[in-house]
């Protein structure tokens, strides 16, 4: 999450984009339960365990939707599975 606030830069003030030396693309979605399983309800990852495997999985759904910045989606896949019990 660090990495994803001070690399990206959204414009909202959630993330800072300070660090202008390393790039949006080279981040990767955090995983956890909640991400994990909107992720799965979407069709955007098959596999039940949510570990490393299934991070690739996930990073490459979502490179797939939007390879400059991959990780602006965390946000809708935590909040969908965390606010709306997804």
């Amino acid at each position: 999450m660090y990495l994803r606030w001070m690399i990206r830069n959204d414009n909202a003030g959630v993330d800072f984009g300070i660090w202008k030396n390393l790039s949006p693309s080279q981040l990767s979605c955090p995983l956890d339960v909640h991400s994990g399983n909107v992720a799965r309800k979407l069709g955007l990852l098959t596999r039940k365990q949510n570990d490393a495997k299934a991070l690739l999985e996930l990073d490459k759904a979502l490179r797939r939707l939007d390879p400059k910045d991959p990780v602006k989606y965390d946000f809708a896949l935590f909040g969908l599975g965390v606010f709306e019990g997804f």
